[in-house]
């Protein structure tokens, strides 16, 4: 029997325009009812509807890589639909693969040979862009960036705060002024040249590689958690590069942290005004290292006020970070390639 259509006609003479909406939905149905019985392979990849969606790892970030066989992202993150895999032998089931740019080796003979139509390639990185080499040549290589930065496709930081309801604050008991935790230490950094200039005004803690005082991994944070303040100081200056030296080594470990990064108005994006102490803040050395040396107990408190509000959250879970491509993939641009992969990180 064949199918007819009913148009409602405006007094102009053509149909309506809803009238033709209506009827080219109709007409998709009749032609394809599965579009819209499973959304999911009309869209790219609804996993709520659908199969799984399937995240190749490339080579894991890590030495150690962890069993992602089980349903990993649900059963740690509550993230539902989503598969990771690190068997490259199922490259042609995967709708993304990830790539993490300091496990890739030079040449594009170590990528997959071609990628599938819908496939989507996604270059990581949590490096800054002044520790990062040999961009230009995965120009037009990768769909989506994976990074620190909060324009990447994927953002993911180092940590955020996010509410708690405890109300209360908690700040160990001190018996340090101020320390840092330094691994790698050249002369030509700004940090070197920060940390040199207020040493001479007083006193620090300095623990780490390049002082042969390492620390072990439990014994890190109640290091730390002694000293009034820590220096935070970044490796390079970049835009959003925040790393565990805010996060981890001093709001977690409940020190107060003096930044040394990008500029104050950025670290105000991830934390409040009140919770930190920036060194531009400060017209030298001298005047900085005054500021923390006579500072009284009750202004100090004040830099804890965001307990009352807000918890650390460190992301270091590499599992929980690619768990998050899933999160992020109904709403990430399809069918667009980077051109120029060092331009946009060097931004």
């Amino acid at each position: 029997m064949p199918w007819v259509l009913l148009l409602r006609w405006s007094p102009w003479g053509r149909p309506g325009v809803k009238a033709l909406v209506t009827a080219g939905v109709f007409a998709i149905i009749l032609w394809n009812p599965r579009f819209f019985l499973n959304p999911s392979k009309g869209s790219g990849g609804d996993s709520k509807h659908g199969e799984p969606l399937v995240i190749l790892v490339w080579e894991w970030p890590s030495k150690q890589v962890p069993n992602v066989s089980r349903d990993v992202c649900r059963e740690l993150y509550g993230i539902t639909g989503c598969q990771l895999t690190t068997e490259r032998h199922r490259l042609p089931q995967a709708h993304v693969v990830v790539f993490l740019h300091s496990r890739l080796q030079p040449g594009r003979d170590t990528l997959p040979k071609e990628r599938l139509p819908g496939q989507n390639w996604v270059w990581v990185s949590l490096e800054s862009p002044s520790n990062t080499r040999a961009l230009a040549e995965w120009n037009q290589t990768f769909n989506w960036v994976m990074t620190y930065r909060q324009d990447s496709d994927i953002f993911i930081p180092y940590g955020k705060l996010v509410p708690n309801q405890s109300a209360t604050m908690n700040v160990p008991a001190k018996t340090n002024l101020v320390s840092w935790v330094i691994s790698n230490y050249h002369r030509t950094q700004k940090r070197a040249e920060v940390y040199r200039n207020l040493s001479r005004y007083l006193h620090v803690n300095i623990y780490g590689k390049a002082n042969n005082k390492p620390l072990c991994k439990d014994c890190l944070l109640p290091t730390i958690s002694k000293s009034k303040f820590y220096l935070a100081f970044e490796n390079s200056i970049h835009r959003d590069y925040i790393t565990e030296k805010l996060w981890r080594n001093s709001l977690l470990a409940g020190t107060v942290p003096v930044v040394l990064g990008p500029p104050r108005a950025n670290y105000e994006q991830f934390v409040p005004a009140d919770s930190f102490i920036h060194v531009d803040d400060f017209g030298s050395s001298e005047e900085l290292a005054t500021f923390l040396k006579t500072m009284n107990s009750s202004r100090y408190r004040q830099f804890f006020a965001w307990q009352r509000r807000f918890s650390v959250k460190l992301y270091a879970d590499w599992r929980e970070r690619i768990c998050t491509i899933c999160t992020a993939y109904p709403r990430l641009p399809r069918g667009h390639l980077y051109p120029d992969l060092q331009s946009w990180f060097n931004s």
